[in-house]
């Protein structure tokens, strides 16, 4: 692929990512309050596939920054930037070993989000009370429900 069509492509998905961060910042918290569905997280999974790891974290990065400038707060911004680090590392890592799906592979970032900000919080706060809020985080029962039977997993064919 040329590095045009390249950085227009990877252009348009943080564009998209964006989009999708203002759009899900609408929408009411339904269950455990913050937890949000990650629908930005659809751009950056679709970059860590078709490009790669480095791809990916730059359009995360881009999107935390600006969102969190344009819609946000410099502290959000901190949470934002834990929960994505650790989310994208934990993804690519699941992508090299290559034994999950898409799908198991989207959870795990979510539930990585998850405990990248509860740990943010903690560094921040300096409380380690928070660690009490990481199980309801980490089994995240809206995602997971949504799971088919072996659906984490790829298909040994």
């Amino acid at each position: 692929m040329k590095k045009t069509k390249r950085l227009v492509l990877l252009a348009m998905l943080t564009a998209v990512a964006m989009i999708l961060s203002y759009v899900e910042s609408l929408l009411p918290s339904v269950g455990i309050p913050g937890v949000k569905m990650g629908l930005a997280n659809i751009a950056v999974i679709f970059a860590l596939f078709r490009f790669g790891w480095k791809e990916a974290a730059a359009l995360s990065l881009v999107r935390v920054v600006l969102v969190s400038l344009l819609f946000g707060s410099v502290g959000a911004m901190l949470y934002s930037l834990a929960g994505a680090v650790l989310s994208l590392a934990v993804m690519a890592l699941l992508r090299r070993i290559d034994r999950f799906s898409t799908v198991g592979i989207s959870v795990a970032g979510g539930v990585a989000h998850n405990a990248g900000q509860i740990l943010m919080a903690m560094l921040i706060l300096q409380t380690k009370q928070l660690l009490g809020y990481l199980p309801v985080l980490l089994l995240d029962f809206r995602r997971i429900q949504q799971l088919p039977p072996g659906r984490p997993l790829k298909d040994e064919a």
